[in-house]
């Protein structure tokens, strides 16, 4: 593969491409969704490639909107990247492996990290090979600390040592349906923190001959220092998922080990947003980086036949999470279309 953030677009309509940073602000608790994407539309949905910024947040605190999105879009002939160092320009925003700047309407950012330097896969190899999937999910920097700017509404946020991930996607079509979740801003039950564990997961519904087949719910991260990779063909079928608007529930096993994820998302914090197909068809997503998250890691114990529980870590409000499906929920307002 190339670089894992290079941009995957060759000029060919029928493709999208999305770079995104989630984030919790660890002194307010606000939930941050930045995005930078391209689409390509294929003829028979009409118009011209465009690319564009998306910033979109979250905030629990008391009298605050509890949701807040802005777009910006624009010619793709704004959009600039290089490969090697990497760099994505979207008309005055950028982004590279070690940081993202950008500001539009009454919002801007600055943020910087230093490179994680391992990336994680969800689609196997063996499936991309095949082009069975018809998107791609990278996460180049799965598990990093952010520090910077953030002006919200004509407040400003001064970040440090935030917990957040960039992620690369790209393809030609959305799923029918899915679930999201990113966190690497584990606590114990008995509160300590727990730097370096993290967990990535996603779980699909995909049209095939007239029905929705699957889950498909690949799952990567790191728990307890050892990397956690559910990704194999047949890891990806047989593991156990159920999600709905505000909230998800994943069984994952790697080998000896089995992660149990419960997420949960308050209504009122849903940010929802449209996606656009190549073809012309949409998909809705509803998006909170305030939500819960509970995972339970077990290990394989003969002694007891099955399953012994090892650990739990717990995220209150520090979790991200997306719903997305083919028609809008009703009543759930739609921040950026």
């Amino acid at each position: 593969m190339l670089a894992p953030n290079a941009l995957r677009w060759t000029g060919a309509p029928g493709h999208y491409e999305v770079y995104y940073v989630t984030l919790t602000d660890a002194a307010s608790g606000v939930g941050l969704w930045i995005r930078y994407t391209m689409l390509a539309p294929l003829p028979v949905a009409g118009g011209a490639a465009s690319a564009a910024l998306w910033f979109l947040a979250m905030d629990p605190r008391p009298g605050a909107a509890p949701t807040t999105g802005r777009k910006a879009t624009f010619p793709v002939d704004r959009m600039h990247a290089q490969a090697d160092p990497f760099r994505l320009q979207i008309d005055g925003a950028t982004l590279t492996d070690s940081g993202m700047t950008g500001a539009f309407e009454d919002v801007a950012w600055d943020l910087r990290w230093m490179p994680s330097g391992h990336c994680y896969e969800h689609v196997h190899p063996l499936l991309r090979r095949a082009r069975v999937a018809k998107t791609m999910l990278l996460l180049p920097h799965a598990d990093l600390t952010i520090e910077g700017t953030v002006e919200l509404a004509g407040e400003r946020l001064e970040l440090s040592a935030c917990r957040g991930g960039q992620a690369h996607l790209w393809g030609s079509k959305h799923a029918g349906s899915w679930a999201w979740a990113h966190c690497n801003d584990f606590c114990t039950p008995e509160g300590a923190a727990a730097p370096g564990e993290f967990v990535d997961g996603v779980s699909v519904m995909v049209p095939r001959l007239g029905r929705e087949l699957g889950p498909s719910t690949p799952v990567v991260g790191r728990i307890d220092g050892r990397d956690f990779r559910s990704i194999s063909p047949l890891r990806v079928l047989t593991n156990a998922s159920t999600f709905a608007l505000t909230g998800w529930r994943f069984e994952a096993v790697d080998g000896d080990r089995k992660l149990v994820g419960e997420v949960d998302a308050d209504r009122d914090q849903l940010a929802g947003v449209t996606y656009h197909d190549p073809d012309g068809e949409l998909a809705y997503c509803y998006n909170s980086e305030t939500a819960t998250m509970r995972l339970h890691l077990y290990e394989r114990a003969r002694q007891v036949g099955g399953w012994a529980h090892r650990t739990t870590l717990i995220a209150e409000r520090r979790a991200h999470f997306e719903y997305g499906q083919r028609s809008p929920v009703p009543d759930l307002e739609l921040l950026t279309r």
